[in-house]
């Protein structure tokens, strides 16, 4: 007789890539019945296209200053006013998103980089490996976060490159004791015990079967931390440590508006609602993302 021959669904993509697609189109559906999550992500991919299209969309120069114009309230020419060197605040506005929005990715992505190998091998490995990180990582977390961003942006001097750089090595012990808690989990399962029966080395166990299976959790605290970032890098620039003047950021706007807050509250209220409004959005989609990546909910 002779052999069965193979069926299409056989021969085609691998079971676990199939599994994955399974998954995403999973959580993909239970994030489409959650009008919270529908409305948070609308509103953050509205903020990625104002930054993107910020040159396009942006009815002034944002550092164009005009002193007939000082701290003009909002009309039909000025939708949110001027302030107080006469530039047009919805401008400015705009041209912040495109801060905030790096603000909030560049070191997410820094700390992501440094933190993940470094968590996957402490977690697999173990012993006085684990140990030596687990301590470096527990001396950082006895430091605020947001201390340790300011101590950092101050040493690299003034400028929002500096600043990110500053958010994302502070934001490295949270990412690393994450990725080193689902490494502990993720080794004790069958395919990895499996996957080291059959001869595999330790950094491929380590990187091929181990850190695919944490991006869920990496992707919820991603979310959650973007959001962190971007509350950063506005304090720091509030305080003149991130975006220098007179390139817009939200921050800056709102060290501006401190002093005009009775003539001019416009100046404070606009860049305040844009960070209410984008930080509710990241955490809110993050909350949404965590329960829809839970495998025990259906």
């Amino acid at each position: 007789m002779s052999a069965i021959a193979p069926t299409p669904a056989a021969v085609g993509a691998p079971p676990a890539e199939r599994s994955a697609n399974g998954r995403l189109r999973t959580v993909v559906r239970r994030l489409a019945r959650r009008p919270v999550a529908l409305v948070a992500g609308a509103l953050i991919l509205l903020f990625v296209a104002i930054a993107l299209l910020a040159p396009l969309i942006s009815p002034y120069d944002p550092v164009q200053s005009n002193f007939m114009r000082v701290r003009l309230p909002p009309s039909w020419e000025h939708w949110m006013g001027t302030d107080e060197v006469g530039r047009d605040v919805f401008s400015r506005l705009i041209w912040g998103t495109r801060t905030s929005m790096l603000a909030g990715i560049i070191p997410v992505i820094v700390a992501l980089v440094f933190s993940v190998p470094l968590g996957v091998i402490s977690g697999y490995a173990g012993g006085w490996i684990d140990a030596v990180v687990m301590r470096l990582t527990d001396a950082m977390l006895a430091v605020p976060f947001l201390i340790v961003a300011i101590a950092l942006a101050a040493f690299l001097g003034p400028d929002l490159w500096n600043a990110m750089i500053a958010i994302g090595i502070a934001a490295l012990p949270v990412f690393l004791r994450l990725t080193r808690a689902a490494a502990l989990t993720i080794r004790a399962e069958d395919y990895v015990e499996a996957a080291r029966a059959v001869g595999a080395s330790p950094l491929r166990i380590a990187f091929r079967h181990i850190l695919p299976n944490m991006l869920p959790p990496l992707l919820v605290q991603g979310s959650v931390m973007a959001a962190a970032a971007i509350i950063a890098e506005a304090s720091l620039s509030f305080l003149g440590l991130g975006q220098q003047p007179p390139a817009p950021s939200w921050g800056s706007m709102l060290n501006a508006a401190q002093r005009h807050m009775v003539a001019a509250p416009w100046m404070a209220i606009a860049p305040g609602a844009m960070i209410f409004l984008l930080v509710i959005s990241l955490n809110v989609f993050g909350d949404q993302l965590r329960d829809a990546l839970d495998t025990k909910r259906r």
